[in-house]
């Protein structure tokens, strides 16, 4: 049987629940009721072979519609003259007469008071976001714990755009910057709706850039290296030289050092050994922002050691549209061959074309990535599986032989 039934009817209330009409229209009214739902019911046929079913269904549409001050449906009718049964009143629409007799069918009165309070406070606070809204009913209705202090914040950049502090340092009450941290994707879209347009850096986008979007200070990016010269310390005492420093102290350093080596594996950062007039950097994947002000790293023999896979190779390629010079250390075919055993499989490798490597290394990235060394998946090379002796060979000879491209600074 087919015919609507007072479930069928609710549940064409929910899916404009669902889809935010009824709160969108407590933000921006329109002409949506009475609201006319679709109603099946039997034919001219069902009438004479199903009169009693007739009558149940009937009886089950009218036990919920509106009587009185009851929210729900209303019902119109309509008669039916049968040659057999005679003349019979049959539903033949049904109508939502008001928002409050849609909430009350679906049982969502408490969550409109809810959200008729957020738009009540946004429209006397901030009716800019009111679009927002709009747009997101749901989405607001479920921010609405922490609506109030949303627009605390909103309002307080509004009055201080592009502060230049740490989120730490926003002063509010009941607020704390995990806060903003925690909001910090609807946060943006909210932003982008209440502050004018010199107060967002627009050609930064995503969660990540929040700070630089809107004005924030970001933590600063650090550099963590080694001094493999005992001669060339930093503090006297003969510890260790492993040091953290801020990205701009970095880029004002200029170490005595004329050789620069980068790795991307913190045992082997930790177990480089010592080496004259040189140092080693602890190098972050894709990312080498933390290099890129300082200038002095151009005047060194710079080395780069990487896990002999396609993306250790991808990571030498982004490397070198900065620091066009940089030489690969242990990423060779021999290095490769005589570590074999070592081989493990690259779970997503890329096979991206890579312009600034040399033709050994392209040689090297080409087997790998088209499986020309294994029939069935890409090698890796891990860098800290590579034997230490191995590592000492190749330092000695870096010691002795600078790249045939370079010169000594």
């Amino acid at each position: 049987m087919s015919w609507t039934t007072p479930a069928d009817l609710r549940a064409q209330v929910q899916k404009r629940w669902n889809q935010g009409i009824l709160l969108r229209n407590l933000v921006e009214p329109a002409d949506l009721f009475p609201l006319r739902l679709m109603l099946k019911g039997p034919s001219s046929t069902d009438m004479s072979e199903r009169f009693e079913a007739v009558r149940e269904w009937v009886r089950d549409l009218q036990s919920q519609a509106k009587v009185d001050s009851k929210r729900s449906y209303r019902l119109t009718w309509r008669t039916i003259r049968h040659r057999v049964i005679g003349s019979n009143a049959l539903p033949d629409e049904a109508w939502v007469d008001t928002p409050e007799d849609a909430f009350g069918l679906i049982g969502n009165t408490r969550e409109v008071l809810r959200f008729a309070d957020i738009v009540d406070e946004t429209r006397t606070r901030m009716p800019s976001l009111l679009p927002w809204l709009a747009r997101y009913p749901l989405r607001g209705l479920a921010l609405a714990d922490d609506w109030s202090g949303l627009l605390n914040i909103a309002a307080w950049l509004h009055a201080h755009p592009r502060p230049g502090i740490y989120l730490r340092q926003v002063d509010l009450p009941g607020l704390h910057s995990k806060f903003i941290e925690r909001h910090r994707a609807v946060l943006s879209e909210l932003l982008d709706y209440v502050l004018p347009g010199q107060a967002i850096d627009t050609s930064v986008t995503g969660t990540s850039n929040f700070l630089l979007r809107y004005g924030f200070r970001e933590k600063p990016l650090r550099v963590r290296f080694r001094l493999l010269d005992p001669g060339q310390a930093l503090f006297l005492g003969g510890t260790d030289q492993d040091i953290t420093i801020t990205q701009d102290a970095f880029a004002r350093l200029y170490p005595a050092a004329s050789q620069v080596f980068i790795t991307e594996n913190e045992v082997n950062f930790l177990a480089f050994p010592a080496l004259a007039d040189s140092m080693v950097v602890f190098g972050a994947g894709y990312g080498f922002d933390m290099l890129a002000q300082a200038e002095w790293l151009e005047n060194k023999v710079l080395y780069y050691w990487g896990d002999i896979d396609t993306h250790g190779f991808a990571i030498l390629d982004q490397l070198r549209s900065h620091m066009p010079h940089v030489v690969s250390f242990l990423m060779d075919k021999e290095t490769l061959i005589a570590h074999r055993e070592q081989w493990g499989v690259e779970p997503s490798p890329t096979l991206r074309e890579l312009t600034r490597l040399t033709p050994e290394e392209r040689g090297v990235y080409d087997d790998i990535r088209w499986q020309r060394l294994q029939n069935d998946f890409c090698v890796r090379l891990e860098q800290e599986r590579i034997a230490f002796g191995w590592l000492l060979r190749a330092l000695d000879k870096a010691e002795t032989t600078l790249p045939n491209s370079l010169t000594p600074p």
